[in-house]
Order: structure tokens, then sequence, then C-alpha cells
């Protein structure tokens, strides 16, 4: 009966097995978070950038058909350079004051762009990587020319 108390009361060596154990079971979620994060913050880059480009882009189009082929081609290359999935981004385009058509000399153009951002290490078995995914979202308004479609 004494050796069992003598043994269950020795420390030796326990601190480094206690510091491994408590470092794995914290590091591993730490690790994942940093990295989660980052792909939301890349994606979310993304939408900003396709929103401001995107409405610029159409803004300062000479006209409606060149304005909606500028406005495709820079959403096309924004998704290829921040690698947004083409399939969860949706784009809205609308202007103020209601009633206008869009877009048009003198409107505020307003762009909303969205993405559904997927987290990393989700695999897709029952549709889990759909349902542990984030949704962002970012707006741009550029006003256009009151001379837009003139010339």
């Amino acid at each position: 009966m004494h050796r069992w108390r003598a043994w269950a009361t020795n420390d030796e060596g326990s601190a480094a097995l206690e510091f491994i154990t408590v470092g794995v079971i914290l590091l591993v979620p730490l690790v994942y978070l940093v990295i989660a994060l980052g792909t939301i913050q890349e994606q979310t880059l993304g939408a900003e950038a396709a929103a401001r480009h995107t409405a610029r882009a159409i803004a300062i189009a000479p006209d409606a058909a060149s304005a909606a082929e500028n406005g495709e081609a820079v959403l096309a290359g924004i998704i290829e350079e921040y690698g947004l999935d083409p399939e969860a981004i949706d784009v809205s385009l609308s202007c103020s004051p209601a009633g206008v058509d869009c877009p048009s000399a003198g409107a505020t153009l307003i762009v909303t762009v969205a993405a559904q951002v997927r987290l990393p290490l989700v695999p897709p078995v029952f549709g889990l990587d759909r349902a542990a995914s984030v949704t962002v979202q970012a707006e741009a308004v550029q006003k256009v020319s009151r001379l837009w479609g003139a010339g």
C-alpha cells in the first residue's frame, strides 16, 4: 500500500508531458482559427475589390453596352485574382434615385457583391462544407457622370 502512494505522488517528468498535452490541445484550435480567419479575410477583400472595381468600370464606361462588358471583365479578373468561387458569388446592381434606368447619366450606382466562404478542412460529406460557410458582403457606391452616354 505504501508503494502505491509513493508512486502516485511522484511528479518527476510529468511537467513536460503536461506541457505537450496542453500545448497540443490549445495549439491545434488556435492554428485552425488563424487559417479560417485568413481565408475569410481574403474572401472579404476579394468581395470588396470586386464591388469597388466593378462600380468604377461601369461608371466610367461610355455607354450601357460597354458598361456591361467592362463590368463583367473586371469581375472575372477579380474572381481569378482573389481565388473566389464563381458559383458562390452574387452580384447585384441598383441605382439611385429609384425608377431611373441603371446605369444612367447622373445616377448613383450601387454594386453589392456577396460571397459564400467555405471554411478550410471541412469535408463535403453530407453537405457539411455548405453548412460550415460564412457569408461576406461588400458594397460600393459610384456616381455616374451627368454626361454619361452622350458621346
